[in-house]
């Protein structure tokens, strides 16, 4: 058998009209600017990697030819919706309220009537919880609430963090379930509770069945 190649995608090109202003709008998103080079032949790249992330995105002049603003439906993950379009409204974004799906697909309906639900889903939220934002040339973001991960999503020997809030949230998560974990066990404090957390967070990640 064939080995597989590993195959990472780490940019994504999004269209603009101009780079300046894009570049200004993605630096107000708190976005690490990681490269901005300029060639004689007109042919400019900008790349911004978003906080977290393993994919960057890039834009600037000659760079390709689609329509300015024409991505649609770019997503970002987060593990706290709320807290995610708090942190765009502050930075001055014109974010949309946090909404789930009514229908299959309402996330990505842009006109005509739209089902779109106010508010996080109900439990469980995973996947279900979206806000929606533009940058100047109408290039839409797409922000989906992700905390526990589908089965075989994640490899389940490896547990990693992107950044200290995702792991602050799961921490908190994990308290949540552990608190409900010994009120099932007649109050009696778990003094095996490292454990349980562990065992909380990698499966949480990994899409496997929680413990009780």
């Amino acid at each position: 058998m064939t080995a597989t190649v590993d195959l990472k995608l780490e940019v994504v090109v999004i269209p603009v009209r101009d780079a300046d202003a894009s570049k200004e709008f993605y630096e107000s998103l708190g976005w690490r600017l990681d490269a901005d080079f300029a060639f004689d032949n007109g042919f400019r790249v900008v790349q911004f990697t978003p906080p977290g992330s393993g994919c960057s995105v890039q834009f600037g002049t000659n760079i390709t030819t689609a329509p300015p603003g024409s991505a649609q439906g770019l997503y970002l993950v987060v593990s706290d919706i709320e807290a995610a379009h708090d942190d765009l409204a502050a930075r001055g974004v014109k974010v949309s309220e946090v909404f789930h799906p009514g229908s299959p697909g309402a996330q990505f309906q842009h006109v005509g009537p739209s089902d779109r639900i106010s508010g996080r889903a109900d439990e469980p939220s995973s996947y279900s919880s979206f806000v929606t934002f533009s940058d100047p040339d109408g290039n839409e973001w797409l922000l989906q609430e992700v905390t526990t991960r589908l089965p075989g999503r994640l490899d389940t020997a490896t547990t990693a963090f992107a950044t200290a809030a995702d792991l602050e949230n799961a921490l908190a998560r994990a308290a949540a379930a552990h608190g409900e974990h010994e009120a099932r066990n007649g109050g009696v404090r778990d003094e095996q509770w490292p454990n349980w957390y562990a065992a909380y967070m990698v499966a949480e990640q990994a899409g496997t069945d929680l413990p009780i």
